[in-house]
């Protein structure tokens, strides 16, 4: 099975093959206690590789970020740039879909996105306007070219950009199918689309009572964590709740509530969940825990098809929880899934049939799973 975080690492040697090549003046690599002050300045982390990159040698000339003695403002401005640039365009008309309903009011628009941003990764500059995730512990990410809300890959890794920038053996290959919280909804087709993660793609799957509950408790949690909710979605969990014996005012209301007035079913959801006293996790780890086992079961019931219930618990649930060991099988094998081609010599539905019987064991395991926590995280 194939670990979707392997990619080559940067080595000390490699780096230093990299680095004689580029058209610039290299100076003596950081030091560790240099790595982490400008880790604490900033408030963020390098990658493994580009930490690796930076300690073998320092860059330094026109478009290379002078992580030494650079100017503070200007190494702060260089980090500020992705996120101002995109809300330039969420000024203009861009929205991500991730980020829920966009706001009417173009100043609480710009709060939303702006807070949103600040959640994602952050982009580091390695030259110009070439900027690789600051995401500690993960060697292999793409460097992406940032130009407000155009994003495009760079490079499927830092030594792929390098080669690709300055000369050397890059790869024609699609961009890394590493994914990047937020940052990798504007690569190629490849990549996993907004839509795929924006909300729950499931039909009411509900059987009884007690089910259809739990069905609007995992849409409040869905809310709770910003994750795209319709009104149409509202509105048939709550009439598959009546007809299921679920009863409350504001349940029958929204049940009851017709096209023109879809509008009205967020105030309505909101007075569901006091009416039922839907219990909506404080912690956003253990908020978002519940709704990887609610994925899972939507997966193991058939309600959710396998390989989407895998990129959401991909992208929505394994990312953003720090990696925990213990889903790391289902991403393999999703990622597997994503992978496939005829040459494998066995169908693509094995895949499928494995992500199935790995959800189905997590269910059966103690819950969060007992690796739930990643200490590398």
């Amino acid at each position: 099975m194939a670990d979707p975080r392997s990619t080559a690492s940067m080595s000390y040697e490699r780096a230093g093959v990299l680095l004689s090549r580029l058209p610039t003046r290299i100076d003596l690599g950081l030091s560790d206690s240099e790595i982490t002050a400008v880790e604490e300045r900033f408030g963020f982390r390098f990658a493994d590789d580009h930490r690796v990159f930076l300690q073998a040698g320092l860059p330094v000339g026109r478009g290379w970020p002078d992580w030494r003695n650079g100017d503070p403002k200007d190494l702060q401005g260089r980090l500020d740039w992705p996120r101002e640039g995109v809300l330039f365009d969420v000024g203009h008309g861009f929205w991500y879909r991730g980020w829920g309903v966009r706001p009417q009011d173009r100043q609480e628009a710009l709060a939303v996105a702006d807070a949103r941003l600040r959640e994602a990764p952050q982009l580091v500059p390695v030259f110009s306007h070439r900027y690789l995730p600051g995401i500690a512990g993960v060697t292999g990410l793409p460097v992406l070219s940032v130009y407000q809300s155009d994003i495009i890959c760079y490079g499927n890794d830092l030594t792929d950009y390098l080669h690709h920038e300055f000369g050397g053996p890059a790869h024609d290959s699609p961009c890394a199918r590493l994914h990047v919280p937020f940052w990798s909804h504007f690569l190629n087709s490849s990549d996993v689309t907004a839509e795929d993660l924006a909300g729950t793609p499931v039909d009411p799957y509900a059987t009884d009572a007690e089910e259809a509950v739990e069905h609007l408790r995992m849409l409040a949690i869905e809310q709770h964590l910003r994750r795209d909710v319709g009104a149409d979605q509202l509105v048939q969990a709550a009439l598959t709740a009546v007809v299921l014996g679920v009863d409350s005012p504001g349940l029958r209301a929204l049940a009851d509530l017709t096209r023109r007035d879809r509008a009205q079913a967020f105030e309505l959801f909101a007075r569901v969940v006091a009416e039922l006293d839907l219990v909506i996790p404080g912690q956003q780890a253990e908020a978002r825990w519940a709704l990887v086992r609610w994925w899972l079961r939507l997966i193991v019931g058939g309600s959710l098809n396998a390989y989407r219930g895998g990129l959401l618990i991909w992208h929505e649930g394994w990312d953003l929880l720090g990696r925990p060991d213990a889903l790391q099988p289902l991403i393999g094998w999703t990622s597997e899934y994503e992978g496939w081609t005829d040459a494998w010599g066995m169908p693509r539905e094995t895949f499928t049939e494995r992500i199935i019987t790995e959800a189905r064991s997590l269910l059966d395991g103690p819950w969060p799973p007992t690796n739930g926590t990643n200490e590398n995280a």
